[in-house]
Formats: structure tokens, sequence, C-alpha cells
């Protein structure tokens, strides 16, 4: 048991991938326009031929519930939807930036943010520390050089994810590190998966949606005395 199949689509990246209890057994990639409308099934499938299964020997689907791109993340949780339900198979919700932040190891002290582009200095970023503890919750925070300095004042923090060069072109703190690791893949949902699939924690599959962080809390620049007003 644990052999879970894995959707990433909330960036450009079209990404598949099987895991066999958390351990990657095949993956699949691809980065060009139109790749999650007109591509996925046939990745899936690919994938699968490839993992040696069928899709009745799946035992759960597992899928990137955002925050990312809005046709993206629409895309690839319906097909997971459609999937499981047709299928019969369990369904597995998958916060996007901690499998982006997952891709690190965080010693005691150290953090990992994850981060995603949103749009202009904007990026959606959650903190984690060890073991993947949520240090934070998801929001969208407009970057300047005061951004994340609570948690770069107190050690080394660890940034990854597709907005990691525009985090750079404003963050020069010393304790700042920039992750140079692919954004988001589904590599990165197998153990989180895997966990999940032991707990049993399991999404409605009649009400999961995905996280399009339509609704927000920016952070701003605490150079700005109007701003806490």
């Amino acid at each position: 048991m644990g052999k879970i199949l894995s959707i990433e689509t909330s960036t450009s990246v079209c990404s598949v991938a099987v895991h066999n209890a958390g351990n990657l057994t095949c993956l699949k990639e691809l980065n060009e326009s139109g790749a999650h409308a007109e591509k996925l099934m046939g990745l899936i499938d690919l994938v699968l031929s490839e993992a040696g299964l069928s899709y009745n020997g799946l035992d759960a689907i597992a899928v990137s519930e955002g925050p990312g791109s809005y046709t993206g993340l629409r895309i690839g949780v319906s097909t997971a939807k459609g999937l499981a339900f047709a299928l019969g198979k369990p369904l597995i919700g998958i916060n996007t930036l901690q499998a982006i932040a997952s891709g690190h190891t965080y010693a005691q002290g150290e953090v990992g943010i994850a981060v995603l582009d949103a749009r202009r200095m904007e990026v959606f970023s959650q903190v984690f520390g060890e073991n993947l503890a949520e240090l934070s919750s998801i929001e969208s925070v407009v970057l300047d050089e005061f951004a994340y300095q609570d948690f770069l004042e107190n050690g080394k923090v660890y940034f990854s994810g597709d907005a990691v060069s525009k985090v750079r072109s404003v963050i020069m703190h010393q304790n700042a590190v920039f992750l140079e690791t692919p954004a988001v893949s589904a590599k990165n949902l197998g153990k989180l998966a895997y966990a999940k699939f032991s707990e049993k924690s399991f999404e409605d599959i009649a009400y999961f949606v995905p996280n399009y962080l339509k609704e927000f809390k920016a952070l701003h620049s605490k150079k700005n005395p109007l701003l806490s007003l």
C-alpha cells in the first residue's frame, strides 16, 4: 500500500510523479505553453506506464492545492478529483508552499521560506521551521528590503521557489540563502502525500477546491508608518 499519483500544476511546469511509500518511482515534467490543458493526461498515462502501474493499481491521488496559477491549479485539481472519483481512490491535497519547502532540510534555528511569484513585487509565501513546522500562515507579501526581517535577524533563512530571483533582487541580508532548486515539482509531493495517506487525512472530493489565495493579507513595508494606521 502507498502507491500514489502526484499532480503538480501550480506554476508553468506541468509535473506528474508516482511514489511508492513516499519513494519516487517515476517523474515526468513539461515546461511549455498549454501543457496543463493539452498534455496532463498524456503525462499521467506515461508516468504510470513507466512505473508499471495501471490506474486501478494506485492507492491514492495527490494534487498540489495552491497557491499558484489560477488556470494551472484549476486544471490540476479538476483532473485529480475526476480520477479519484472515477477510480474510487482517496484524494490528498498538498500545500504547494510546503511542497516547495520540503526540498531542503532545516536545522534547529533555521527557517525556510517558500516563495511563489504573484504579481509585480508580490509573492505568495509561507515560513517553515525544523521538520516543516509552520511558522506563519500562507500570505501575500509585498517585497522590499525589510521583508522577513524578523526571521532574518534570528538566523539562516533559506528561500526557495519560483520567486527566488525576485526576492534576491531586494533582500541583501547576510542570513539570506537563496536555493537554486526547481521551483516546485510533483516529486516533492510524495513524502507529504504518503504521510497524509498513512494518517487517512483525505479530502472530500465533492467540496475540495484549490487555494487560489483570492483573499489575502498583504504585508507592507515597515518604513511607511502610514500603513500601520
